[in-house]
């Protein structure tokens, strides 16, 4: 598969009063053709930063201070507002985690929809009232004329995140970012959107960035897990295995942590995560790592190869490939 997205270096602070936060600290990730990408991490960790870093819609009081985000080759960041535009909905295209909040509440659906597909596609307005109608009944939603004459209160969250669907793929995007797309609705309606979001994927030919911080969503859904960690990502692979064999110590934590059937103890991972405004000048795990050494403190781990695609950031030869990989959170904890 062919390189669709490559994210290289990139840097994201937040100027606030207390100082700057260091909420992305030198992002690498590519995404291929046709593949579906999983981005982990608990809550904090940057993975919405990220996304919202390739569309280039970072609020204020953020800056993207450094690196680049290269679209087939065309880097995102050096594109004037107007390009830019262009290149939102049309090649790229985002779903937001809340999608009742992303519509807006005086507008009916069929508006919206309309303005985004005039938007993506260039089509008449008549074009897209047509287009509006169908897309609907290809996300599964029934009756989509009365639909398109409602408002987003009169919604479920299901029906809303269908729309959002909709309005995101209307453009036939060759990227499309989910962001924790399932957080806001009930158990009984996640794997039904999941579904339809890989479906659509497949039909438009489109990649899938999936954000979440479920990592059974990302293990049953993705080709391939980054697993984000205080702004930065520690590891990279296919999701066999990052699942089967993780090599970083927060990964195992996170697995760890996780309840099983043949577990009778969940291992908790110690520690708070570092302050961004004052992170540590190595390993920003390294506070919480019992592997630790004085290397792990002061200095960045590099990216190493510890097996076909699958990458790592730690330089305790225990978890970067040179020697015992890590089987459970007892063996992390030193126990």
């Amino acid at each position: 598969m062919g390189t669709l997205l490559a994210i290289e270096d990139l840097v994201v602070n937040f100027y606030t009063y207390r100082g700057v936060v260091k909420a992305l600290d030198g992002i690498n990730l590519v995404i291929h053709q046709g593949e579906t990408v999983g981005l982990v991490g608990e809550t904090g960790c940057g993975k919405s930063v990220t996304a919202r870093a390739i569309i280039r819609l970072i609020d204020n009081p953020g800056r993207i201070e450094g690196g680049r985000i290269l679209l087939e080759g065309l880097d995102l960041l050096s594109l004037p507002d107007p390009e830019m535009r262009k290149i939102r909905g049309r090649k790229i295209s985002y779903i937001f985690q809340e999608p009742k909040k992303a519509l807006d509440p005086t507008a009916t659906v069929g508006s919206q929809m309309e303005e985004a597909i005039i938007m993506a596609t260039g089509s008449t307005q008549e074009r897209a009232r047509g287009l509006a109608g169908q897309i609907l009944a290809k996300v599964g939603l029934a009756d989509p004329q009365r639909v398109l004459r409602s408002y987003s209160f009169e919604l479920s969250g299901g029906m809303a995140q269908r729309i959002m669907i909709g309005m995101a793929v209307s453009g036939h995007p060759q990227l499309v970012i989910a962001d924790e797309p399932t957080s806001a609705l009930d158990v009984s309606i996640q794997a039904q959107i999941l579904k339809l979001l890989q479906q659509l994927s497949a039909d438009f030919g489109s990649s899938l960035l999936l954000i979440t911080h479920n990592l059974g969503i990302a293990a049953e859904n993705c080709d391939r897990i980054a697993v984000m960690y205080a702004g930065r990502i520690v590891e990279v692979g296919p999701v066999e295995a990052v699942f089967g064999t993780p090599a970083h110590p927060y990964t195992v934590g996170l697995l760890e942590a996780l309840p099983g059937e043949d577990k009778q103890k969940l291992v908790p991972i110690p520690g708070m995560v570092p302050d961004l405004i004052f992170p540590p000048p190595g390993c920003r795990f390294s506070n919480r790592c019992s592997f630790q050494s004085q290397t792990c403190q002061q200095e960045r781990p590099p990216a190493l190869e510890v097996g076909e695609g699958h990458w790592v950031s730690c330089t305790s030869p225990r978890f970067a490939g040179t020697g015992e990989k890590p089987i459970s959170g007892g063996a992390l904890h030193g126990r």
